[in-house]
């Protein structure tokens, strides 16, 4: 015994009930009654009735849904080590009091300024050197000058 399924309502159609509807590009509808062929030539919407098995669905109507509910899984917060630190590291930290971790990290900065400091002076003195190394020149000359072409016309105020 084959049991059909109502294409407007989702009832079920047993064998010697129902209708049947076969649409001019042969697709085949099955009604439970007139009913349910009437409002789907209408273009109703099943959802908008509440007999429907879609309305119950969409309103969590049905018994069966209300059990097999989705248990959602808590999430469990993992405390990892970080490439540049490891987890011993990490947990000393925290525990640590504020003003001892501020006075590391003022520590820190003032380490990382002073290299920085050193690294320019070094800069400027390798720069002064290359200065006192080479002649003064009288006048900037430009590349296109140096190629030989004529000078820039100079700005003239209106």
């Amino acid at each position: 015994m084959k049991v059909e399924l109502c294409n407007f309502s989702g009832h079920k159609i047993y064998p010697g009930r129902g209708r049947l509807f076969v649409r001019t590009d042969s697709r085949v509808y099955r009604f439970v009654n007139s009913k349910c062929e009437s409002l789907f030539l209408q273009r109703k919407k099943p959802a908008k009735f509440d007999w429907t098995i879609v309305f119950r669905r969409l309103h969590k109507k049905d018994a069966a849904q209300e059990s097999s509910k989705k248990r959602t899984r808590k999430t469990v917060k993992v405390q990892r080590a970080v490439v540049g630190a490891s987890l011993d590291a990490i947990k000393a930290k925290r525990e640590m009091n504020p003003a001892a971790r501020a006075a590391e990290r003022k520590q820190a900065i003032d380490a990382v300024k002073e290299q920085k400091k050193v690294a320019q002076e070094k800069k400027k003195a390798e720069q002064a050197k290359v200065r006192a190394a080479q002649p003064k020149q009288q006048q900037k000359i430009s590349k296109q000058q140096n190629k030989g072409f004529a000078p820039k016309a100079a700005a003239k105020s209106r």
